[in-house]
């Protein structure tokens, strides 16, 4: 017998959220998380300093996280809607705007800091019965058997009927599974940073293609902004080495003074980009969700609602198993995850990766083609529609958990 029948490694937000799945669905699971327990929640609002690090959550992420209880605890912390989003290009004078208002919808998305997330997955898990938490431990050895698998911790030893590796992109359990890992450098870092402007962010989040990476401001609550600049890392080093009158005159320049002077900078930080993607996303009762499977660009901010579809997808198919009585962590059900989320996966990537070369090119021509491109998609309501609605996550194959609600 397993002592459960999930076992979770990394409780971050992908893998916070498998959880809560699983266990809401009837399924015993223990997490496993190398560090700590966070200290209890401090007042959020403006008395609590902004993470540096937020993801612009879709409405199939809320969705998915209403329908596990997550979702109060989200908003009851801080979270800011974004309702309108407008893109432009530093190289043409191609420009489109996004407005939720056109799909009869409340918003677009919301801005969320990382950790506001996590805590609040954190205390649903909390509430929710058939949920051991395993922390801190370090996972040291993974053994498969045919009717389990046995992980070794470095202070207990703990079996399951399947092991998830929602551990991040450098992943311990892939490793110990024996999942190769295709890994290449965009050649480019993120500065992440939280600035005040002259202007209102108007509920918009803002991108501007410039010829060395994207720049992005995303709304926050009480009028703050995050800022992401992907550039290659010499600039962005520079850019960290600015004291803060010159970074803010920097962005005030890059983003062509759009809401208005930059008043108010707090600290910054850099990370490598890369894109990642793992040969296989499951092995017999192992399965990776999130980081751990794949990495992409941040411009189009999809990497952790891809991580949360996955997550989603993946309790489906266990709890599916679990009705019919056959086991969660056999390979035939395992595979139908894999082909469920890893060609939609791959496919995004591509297409980011598209985005990128299309718009970090000075040749003329291609300058040309993504102007027209802009301004004709603009222009074109249906296919700006269809384009919204893949964005929010109101459309394709998505797991139940996360399909649109009604009303």
């Amino acid at each position: 017998m397993s002592d459960v029948d999930v076992l979770v490694v990394g409780a971050g937000m992908v893998g916070g959220t498998l959880a809560c799945a699983l266990a809401e669905a009837g399924l015993s699971v223990a997490v496993v998380e190398a560090s700590r327990p966070a200290p209890a929640a401090v007042t959020w609002g403006g008395e609590r300093p902004y993470e540096l690090r937020v993801s612009a959550l879709t409405r199939a992420s809320e969705a998915l996280l209403r329908r596990l209880g997550v979702w109060p605890g989200v908003v009851g912390r801080r979270a800011a809607p974004f309702r309108e989003m407008v893109v432009w290009d530093a190289g043409s004078n191609g420009s489109i705007h996004f407005d939720s208002a056109e799909m009869a919808e409340p918003a677009l998305g919301h801005i969320v800091e990382n950790r506001v997330l996590v805590e609040a997955l954190e205390e649903r898990l909390g509430a929710l019965p058939g949920v051991t938490w395993l922390r801190p431990e370090r996972v040291l050895a993974l053994e498969v058997g045919a009717a389990s698998a046995r992980l070794v911790l470095s202070g207990r030893t703990v079996e399951a009927a399947l092991v998830v590796g929602a551990d991040g992109a450098r992943s311990r359990l892939r490793e110990l599974a024996g999942i190769a890992v295709h890994r290449s450098a965009y050649g480019h870092s993120a500065l992440v940073a939280t600035v005040r402007t002259d202007l209102p962010h108007r509920d918009t989040a803002w991108q501007r293609f410039l010829p060395t990476g994207p720049l992005a401001f995303l709304p926050l609550a009480e009028g703050h902004c995050s800022v992401v600049w992907s550039a290659p890392p010499e600039e962005v080093d520079r850019l960290l080495a600015l004291p803060p009158e010159a970074f803010a005159q920097a962005l005030e320049e890059a983003f062509e003074w759009r809401l208005g002077r930059v008043r108010w900078v707090g600290e910054r930080a850099a990370y490598p980009l890369y894109r990642q993607h793992a040969d296989q996303y499951v092995r017999p009762r192992v399965a990776l969700v999130g980081d751990a499977a794949h990495t992409i660009h941040p411009l189009a901010g999809q990497g952790v609602n891809l991580g949360l579809l996955d997550a989603a997808a993946l309790a489906e198919v266990a709890t599916a198993a679990r009705r019919r009585g056959t086991d969660v962590g056999a390979l035939p059900t395992l595979r139908r995850y894999e082909r469920w989320r890893r060609g939609h996966n791959l496919l995004v990537q591509g297409a980011m990766d598209g985005f990128r070369v299309l718009f970090g090119s000075d040749l003329a021509p291609l300058r040309l083609l993504r102007g027209a491109g802009l301004r004709m998609t603009d222009a074109a309501t249906p296919l700006k529609g269809l384009i919204m609605r893949h964005a929010m996550g109101l459309a394709g194959d998505l797991p139940p958990l996360a399909r649109p609600l009604v009303a």
